[in-house]
């Protein structure tokens, strides 16, 4: 057993929990805790510490949940397997021939007003609408100036308040020079697209994001699709594909729901480092977890440069907010500039300017912690309305607004065609598969615009449409 040297600050604004969970995860990361070394028992640690048993729990539980140690039954807390990033100058895998790229599958159109269950959808029922308005007001009357070309970054007060909001929820290293503000995520990946040349090789998590895919394809990119395993993209396929940059969504990864833990994060680190390659973050769903604060981000970790963090506010407040952020790293921001120093802003400066008052005056984070709630709320509900179909099976609910939902003794077509008979329209997990065999009877279920009030009722018909000749679903015992 290891011994533990640290001070805790009793007097910070930080938690005692984080503070001691920070220490902790720090010395994993930097190699000062091997791998299966054990940790002190929680009530060893209190004493030595001084500090209450809550304190402890709280961020061994932290540490668990990220992948940083594993509790053994009756055994103790250890640290799990976290593989140590090599240094630029170590020698770099040999890379075999990648596949060849497959065309892109366009879904199906749906219908927004029927689509309860959509994974695009967002509750704006308790979009803040009173105090958007008056700042946009305050804005438009009292900033002429703002009518004049602007800073293409995007304009510095929300570069600043952005580097706070995201230093302080999640974890992110970064100074307002280093943010480009741009009119959606498709932009920020059309300039990165631009930056790292048409030969760039790029990996996609399989199952993934389908928006990205057609970016990358209608600039003739060349795409290798990843397998996820049960820590999200495959560490081992990553290296041998080929590619030099890798999109992924590792706080809740879209469709699987997956939270990477940090021993894959710092694996896959590894690998840019080693491939001298990028590794695109998209925070996706982050703001939202149930039963545990979010996890931090895998920029955060980053010690080498080889990440860009990008982030939304499409799903955190509203799709028609077309707003986006990316963090780039240093050794970006001179060529960023080369290309798009000289052009204009893509976001109006007046939304610029709502949004950085916005963010720095505490309506987001209030507005958040409001909409969180009622997230939380609707999917207990829909998860005990769905809890009374026989033989259902549902993953990837830990966090975000969609989970993957199993119902073993019917086919996907099955459940989508008797679905869509009831009205409801869904969508199926291999509708997000290119290269994987999706697991069988596997839907993707989205809960953000799907009215509270009728939760109840929707699953009831689902139920129906689902038993076997129409029969009733089982009650609760």
């Amino acid at each position: 057993m290891f011994s533990l040297t640290l001070t805790l600050d009793p007097g910070s604004r930080t938690p005692m929990y984080e503070q001691l969970y920070a220490a902790l995860a720090a010395a994993i990361r930097e190699g000062s805790l091997r791998h299966g070394e054990k940790l002190p028992s929680k009530r060893a640690l209190c004493a030595q510490l001084g500090v209450s048993r809550a304190t402890v729990e709280a961020a061994y539980g932290l540490l668990t949940a990220e992948g940083y140690v594993e509790a053994r039954p009756r055994s103790g807390f250890y640290t799990a397997d976290y593989h140590l990033m090599p240094t630029p100058g170590e020698a770099q895998k040999a890379f075999p021939a990648p596949p060849a790229r497959p065309t892109a599958v366009p879904g199906p159109e749906r219908d927004p007003a029927l689509d309860y269950f959509s994974t695009s959808a967002v509750d704006v029922s308790v979009f803040p609408y009173a105090s958007w308005a008056k700042l946009y007001k305050e804005v438009v009357y009292n900033s002429p100036a703002l009518l004049q070309r602007g800073d293409p970054r995007g304009e510095a007060p929300l570069r600043q308040a952005l580097a706070a909001l995201l230093s302080e929820y999640r974890g992110v290293r970064c100074g307002p020079e280093q943010i480009v503000v741009g009119s959606g995520l498709e932009t920020l990946l059309g300039q990165l697209i631009t930056l790292f040349g048409p030969k760039t090789v790029y990996a996609m998590e399989d199952p993934g994001y389908p928006a990205v895919e057609r970016t990358l394809l209608a600039r003739g990119r060349e795409i290798r699709f990843v397998p996820m395993d049960a820590a999200g993209m495959d560490a081992e396929a990553l290296e041998a594909s080929g590619a030099t940059v890798a999109y992924l969504t590792p706080s809740h990864q879209f469709p699987l729901g997956i939270t990477m833990p940090a021993s894959r994060r710092s694996r896959l680190l590894g690998w840019a480092v080693a491939r001298r390659g990028w590794i695109i973050e998209d925070d996706y769903d982050s703001e939202f977890r149930y039963g545990g604060r979010p996890i931090s981000s895998m920029q955060g970790m980053d010690r080498h440069g080889r990440v860009i963090y990008t982030g939304t506010f499409s799903r955190s407040l509203a799709p028609a907010i077309r707003l986006a952020y990316m963090v780039l790293p240093p050794a970006l921001l001179e060529p960023w500039q080369a290309l798009y120093g000289g052009q204009q802003p893509t976001v109006s400066r007046y939304e610029q300017t709502v949004m950085a008052r916005f963010l720095a005056e505490g309506f987001y984070a209030r507005y958040i912690r409001r909409v969180g709630k009622r997230y939380a709320d609707r999917r207990a509900a829909l998860l005990e309305a769905l809890g009374q179909i026989r033989g259902l099976e549902i993953s990837g609910a830990e966090g975000g607004i969609h989970f993957l939902l199993r119902l073993p003794r019917l086919s996907e077509a099955e459940l989508l065609g008797r679905a869509a008979a009831a009205g409801l329209p869904l969508r199926g997990l291999s509708e997000f598969c290119r290269r994987v065999s999706p697991l069988p009877s596997t839907l993707v279920l989205g809960y953000g615009g799907l009215p509270t009030e009728r939760v109840s009722e929707l699953a009831r018909r689902l139920a129906r449409a689902w038993e076997e000749n129409g029969a009733v679903p089982r009650k609760a015992p």
